[in-house]
């Protein structure tokens, strides 16, 4: 089928054949994903892209590892996706880290505490997620390593201290750095190129901080209405916990994919350890995941889940959603 790909997405594809390094390839992949077709007949070409963003970012990582470099924010992807937080100091980001993953990140009422970025692995109910705590940015400086980390990051989580006259400021600071590379916080799922054609979107989510504290609810309540059309914002508490099961929520949404069981043969689901998949995968890319030889042989599959009567046979290019149970068939 010929996809109708517009002129963007052309120019994009063409800077990937031109690149030479793998950033300026990771960037262009980024831009022929914004720019691609979002119907039905694309779900191959947008997999395909995605996979490939995937396979450079990891190879990145690996490459720098192996290579010795001392980049502390060459951290691997891992869980359902990375989200780094980026926000002035003391905003609250290290003690969100520290209340939803096991990382050692080190909390203090002092600005600057943290020095190097650390990441932890939080969990939306049974799916988990990568934060990445990060050194404060100010005005005018932003930590060594931080821009380029940015850039290859799933999504980004902007934290504002709620309770502090600056936050309107602070949260400038953050749009500021990133429009710095060229980058514009949207919250969506699938973001588009069309408004911007200088900016590339990046998915984000904004979090303001020390709502158990006066005059933080009406700071979220004004940025809300000064950014409707740009921003999502969430409030949260790492003190009472407010807000922070719908942060991951809302991350988990942002981040576009769904979880999916697999049920072997005669045996019960296993419902402790789910596949992540991108939103749009197919029985077929379920069975590549689960190993590869494995999705030559896959002919159909039985589905439990909201969408079909449970145990209907499908074909292996069946659209999966959230939370199915699927038994492969060779």
């Amino acid at each position: 089928m010929v996809l109708n790909v517009r002129a963007d997405y052309i120019r994009a594809e063409e800077k990937y054949k031109a690149a030479r390094t793998d950033e300026e390839k990771l960037q262009a992949l980024r831009e022929m994903l914004a720019t691609a077709p979002k119907h039905k007949s694309a779900e191959k070409l947008l997999k395909d892209i995605k996979q490939r963003i995937s396979r450079l970012r990891h190879e990145c990582a690996e490459k720098r590892k192996k290579a010795g470099h001392a980049d502390p924010f060459a951290i691997r992807p891992q869980g359902a996706g990375q989200v780094f937080l980026v926000g002035t100091p003391n905003t609250g980001k290290s003690r969100i880290v520290a209340m939803l993953t096991k990382a050692s990140v080190k909390v203090e009422e002092y600005p600057f505490t943290t020095q190097l970025p650390v990441p932890g692995m939080a969990h939306h109910e049974d799916v988990p997620i990568q934060l990445v705590d990060t050194p404060p940015l100010t005005a005018t400086h932003v930590p060594k390593g931080m821009a380029g980390a940015v850039d290859h990051t799933d999504a980004v989580l902007i934290v504002i201290d709620g309770a502090a006259g600056s936050a309107l400021e602070d949260l400038e600071v953050c749009l500021k750095f990133l429009a710095s590379r060229k980058l514009s916080p949207v919250f969506d799922p699938e973001p588009s190129s069309e408004e911007d054609d200088e900016l590339m979107p990046i998915r984000a989510l904004v979090a303001c901080t020390k709502m158990d504290l006066t005059g933080a609810p009406e700071t979220l309540r004004t940025l809300r209405e000064l950014y409707t059309e740009r921003l999502r914002f969430v409030g949260v508490s790492t003190e009472t916990g407010e807000g922070l099961d719908e942060m991951l929520r809302l991350l988990f949404e942002l981040l576009h994919v769904i979880r999916v069981y697999a049920k072997p043969p005669g045996k019960p689901p296993d419902m402790d350890q789910p596949f992540i998949l991108h939103v749009g995968s197919t029985v077929k890319d379920l069975a590549e995941d689960i190993h590869r030889e494995m999705a030559g042989k896959i002919r159909s599959a039985r589905v439990w889940g909201g969408s079909v009567h449970d145990g209907q046979q499908v074909h292996i290019d069946y659209v999966l959603n959230d939370r199915d149970v699927v038994q492969l068939s060779a």
